[in-house]
């Protein structure tokens, strides 16, 4: 089983960006070349600010979901917490 990862971006113009895929790096890299993302081009270069781990893409599909769901101030309270693991 492959597994999956919920990821955060920041844009260049401050904007966050939620998305799921088995592979953060390339997903990150194709982001900042535009390469199959929806992002505009005022919105690269982008920064990986989060990532989850998931066994099942149904899993991190549901948890894209509910974060795309939450205010600005919520996903930067995530992203701190994350940041702040030693």
């Amino acid at each position: 089983m492959i597994p999956c990862f919920l990821y955060i971006i920041k844009c260049n113009d401050g904007t966050f960006y939620t998305g799921i895929t088995s592979n953060p790096n390339r997903r990150v890299d194709e982001h900042n070349q535009r390469i199959k993302s929806c992002l505009q081009k005022s919105k690269v270069p982008v920064k990986l600010v989060y990532l989850e781990k998931f066994d099942e893409r149904k899993s991190a599909a549901k948890r894209e979901k509910e974060i795309k769901g939450w205010s600005r101030k919520k996903k930067q309270d995530l992203i701190e917490k994350f940041t702040l693991k030693p």
